[in-house]
């Protein structure tokens, strides 16, 4: 059972817009559909459900947006991870699908906030850099894919010295600029989803930690102090569900850690950073950072580490940061958080069924911004009976490793030691 807690000691809980406090589930309560988990997946759920007109009940461990929705860079990043396999498997028309598909939860994001007036510093700007010459590689691939599907925004190839000129770092050899990509203040992005959410008239319970799963014609969400009856369950914890084994196991949850510096000056902002563009490396063991809207550096990667202390979090990515941008030595950082996000064996996002009112999303892999959001509306649409996009994904088998639950953290730490192998090649 995971006990109650309020959200970490990020930036984005320093800045959030909202301080709501959903109160627990108590007593016995009936809804159309009973959604677990209020991060992106289950508030995106949630409020494609209330659109539609259900009864959609949210019951939540912790906080809205306590997990990777609140913790997260920021970054919204197209594609779907591990889309290569899928595309194989769907055959030449499954390309287009998918490429579609990759696309779709920007849009959504960039709906929502319209629509509903979300101020969460939603911003387009985005480049993926290169360190080494098979990045250029890819990167100019991805670029023939953009104008093979006449990719609607501006995008460009830019050599060493305009990246160079752009970033103000001599880190990197080339870049591909993508507008169509962006960033975001991810914990406001899902409160303010969230108060759209309950608006249209779904209810949202906060500190109720889900402990069983009846199923039967309709199906009961306990928790300690109450429960709901729903038509329809939709899983939506990714690496904070604890709940199913069947899903435990085929999935690894992976530590990814941020450190958020003081307000930089005009000036550093102009050396560093003068468009406002969320940056990310093409490494396994990837660094990514952006400038907050108070002009923080937001800078993130991976290591092994399983705890959530800032100063330990502070000591390992700083020395990164500084090997970037070394004219930060002497910008005091004054947060260092983490969390979890669900990486699957193959890469491929996991939805299926557990039973035949009960479904699941999960396993983004790093592109949770974009794709929970699509995985939202695709929950929604399973629900109505609507199955195209959701076939795509549950006919994508995922890979089950045994004692993945019980030994998942020297079986993390063996994979990083794997891929900081392979990015060195």
């Amino acid at each position: 059972m995971i006990l109650p807690q309020s959200h970490t000691s990020s930036y984005y809980a320093a800045s959030a817009n909202q301080h709501v406090d959903y109160a627990p589930l108590k007593g016995a309560v009936r809804a159309d559909v009973c959604v677990i988990g209020a991060g992106f997946t289950g508030i995106s759920t949630a409020l494609h459900l209330a659109e539609r007109g259900f009864n959609v009940h949210v019951v939540e461990a912790n906080k809205v947006g306590w997990g990777a929705s609140g913790r997260n860079g920021g970054q919204m990043i197209g594609g779907i991870s591990g889309d290569s396999k899928m595309a194989s498997a769907l055959g030449v028309e499954g390309e287009r699908i998918l490429w579609d598909m990759g696309w779709a939860g920007h849009e959504i994001i960039r709906e929502r906030v319209s629509t509903y007036a979300i101020d969460c510093d939603l911003k387009s700007g985005y480049v993926d850099v290169a360190i080494k010459p098979r990045h250029v590689r890819d990167l100019e691939t991805y670029h023939r894919l953009l104008q093979k599907y006449d990719f609607p925004h501006d995008y460009q190839m830019l050599s060493k010295h305009e990246t160079q000129d752009l970033l103000g770092t001599d880190a990197y050899i080339g870049a591909l600029r993508n507008d169509g990509n962006g960033h975001v203040h991810p914990l406001n992005l899902c409160l303010g989803e969230a108060a759209a959410a309950v608006s249209l008239g779904a209810t949202i319970y906060e500190q109720s930690p889900v402990l069983e799963i009846k199923r039967g014609e309709k199906a009961t969400v306990i928790t300690e102090e109450g429960s709901v009856t729903a038509d329809f369950v939709v899983l939506a914890g990714n690496a904070y569900h604890f709940l199913e084994p069947k899903l435990r196991g085929i999935l690894f949850p992976v530590n990814s850690f941020i450190i958020g510096s003081e307000p930089l000056s005009d000036a550093l902002v102009d050396q560093i950073n003068p468009q406002d563009l969320a940056v990310c490396d093409p490494n396994y063991i990837l660094e990514y950072f952006r400038l907050s809207a108070d002009k923080r550096l937001l800078f993130g990667g991976r290591f092994t580490y399983f705890g959530s202390d800032p100063e330990v979090i502070k000591q390992n990515l700083i020395p990164r940061m500084l090997k970037i941008y070394p004219q930060l030595a002497n910008t005091k950082f004054d947060y260092g958080w983490g969390g979890t996000i669900g990486v699957s064996a193959n890469r491929v996002p996991q939805m299926g069924r557990l039973a035949p009112n009960i479904i699941y999303s999960q396993g983004y892999s790093g592109h949770g911004v974009n794709v929970t959001h699509l995985a939202g509306q695709i929950m929604a649409d399973t629900v109505c009976g609507t199955l195209e996009r959701f076939d795509v994904f549950a006919k994508i088998k995922p890979l089950w490793i045994p004692g993945q639950h019980l030994f998942r953290n020297q079986m993390v730490a063996l994979g990083m030691m794997y891929y900081n192998l392979v990015d060195r090649l």
